[in-house]
């Protein structure tokens, strides 16, 4: 230290004499003392911003700049993966067929774009499924219609053609949603239909038009977008309020993607 003084010259017996080299303290000494450690600390103080500190400051910042446009990019191409792969991971489901409608009027697999479909294949003989799975159908419509109006097409597709003829889904679905959309056909045209989505069905291409049978047939309400791809299918263990609530998330997530809700 500067003013550090020296041992005495006599042992600590001796207390008659002081240290030949130490001085009383004065103003002076005092004052260079104060003055000294002021500036010492000062020096500390001021010393922790060196032009190194700053260096090293901006080029922290420059690099925590880069490390989140990194995390951003990331976060953008992760976005588009999963968009793309909401594409190609869909099941290839639904296809081109002609029908006609229980109004007699012809039906295609162009008549569904622009519109958010639910397609449900049944039979206009069937006791207590196809009716249960109708009314579903209605119930989703009316609570969906209240938000988003009239973007939805219900449609209900014949696996039964040798009986249900198009005044036999006309009498049929007067019991349903006003807006369900009846389709049936030949033999043919209806087992293309279903092939195309995937659809199992029992009936015999050579079944009685009188005859008393029943059909067995796969129970899904399938939903597609209005591009015409296939979305969703829900089967007999959906609620309608589950329905809603997933179509909804559909529709936010197409809208975004799209910046269109049809």
């Amino acid at each position: 230290m500067l003013c550090r003084s020296l041992r005495p010259y006599f042992s600590a017996r001796s207390t008659q004499f002081q240290h030949p080299f130490r001085a009383r303290p004065n103003a002076a000494t005092t004052f260079s003392k104060r003055c000294y450690t002021s500036g010492t600390r000062d020096r500390t103080t001021v010393g922790v911003f060196t032009p190194k500190a700053a260096a090293l400051f901006v080029a922290t910042g420059i690099g925590l700049f880069y490390y989140f446009r990194h995390e951003k990019q990331k976060l953008l191409e992760q976005r588009q993966k999963e968009l793309e792969s909401r594409s190609v991971g869909r099941a290839h489901v639904g296809g081109p067929f002609t029908l006609t409608t229980h109004e007699g009027k012809p039906f295609s697999e162009k008549d569904l774009l622009g519109k958010w479909n639910f397609v449900y294949f049944g039979f206009t003989n069937c006791p207590d499924i196809c009716p249960a799975e109708l009314d579903k159908m209605g119930a989703v419509l009316t609570s969906l219609e209240k938000e988003y109006g009239t973007i939805f097409q219900p449609i209900f597709i014949s696996v039964d053609p040798a009986r249900d003829s198009i005044s036999q889904m006309k009498t049929y679905l007067a019991d349903f949603h006003p807006r369900i959309i009846g389709l049936t056909g030949d033999y043919a045209t209806v087992k293309s239909a279903c092939k195309a989505y995937r659809v199992y069905f029992s009936t015999p291409p050579d079944a009685d038009p009188k005859g008393d049978y029943l059909v067995d047939h796969s129970i899904y309400v399938y939903l597609m977008d209005p591009n015409g791809q296939f979305v969703e299918a829900f089967g007999q263990s959906s609620s309608s309020d589950e329905v809603v609530e997933r179509v909804k998330k559909e529709l936010a997530e197409f809208e975004k993607e799209t910046g269109r809700k049809v």
